[in-house]
């Protein structure tokens, strides 16, 4: 299994997508705090369906307390579009930690600094960002695509 990290999602809408995305991929989420909406959020819900049920997900009420549950740091990725090394670089494993940041502004360089691996996406200059959720799907697509060669 994948584990796809959210540190302070903002938008219910997102979660929820990446929550049902996590469940097809059979993937855990771990949800870091603080976030941008209530856990129960109608919208949250919706966009995850009824999967919701099925998701592993655990929530932290800060990184340190995430990142206490982290056996291997060379493990982690964190995505950032100021990353030079994309994610068609890395050689995923099956229980690599894949982390996202919020919205807004991805990932604070505080978290940035404790681990080695940045990554990002290929994308055209036209735009700064993908959605979040688009994100994921192509970073656990990627990651399950070469675990499954293996």
């Amino acid at each position: 299994m994948l584990n796809i990290v959210l540190v302070e999602p903002e938008i219910p809408n997102n979660t929820g997508n990446i929550g049902r995305l996590s469940v097809g991929t059979q993937s855990r989420l771990h949800l870091i705090h603080p976030f941008g909406f209530e856990i129960n959020d109608k919208n949250l819900k919706r966009s995850g369906l009824d999967y919701w049920v099925h998701l592993e997900v655990t929530e932290y009420q800060n990184v340190a307390e995430w990142m206490d549950q982290i056996k291997d740091k060379s493990r982690v990725f964190l995505m950032s579009s100021h990353a030079t090394k994309s994610i068609y670089e890395a050689e995923f494993q099956d229980e690599d930690w894949l982390v996202f940041g919020k919205e807004s502004v991805g990932l604070s360089q505080e978290v940035l600094a404790q681990f080695e691996n940045h990554l990002t996406i290929p994308m055209s200059n036209l735009i700064r960002s993908y959605n979040i959720a688009n994100s994921v799907a192509f970073v656990v697509g990627e990651a399950k695509r070469q675990i499954n060669l293996k």
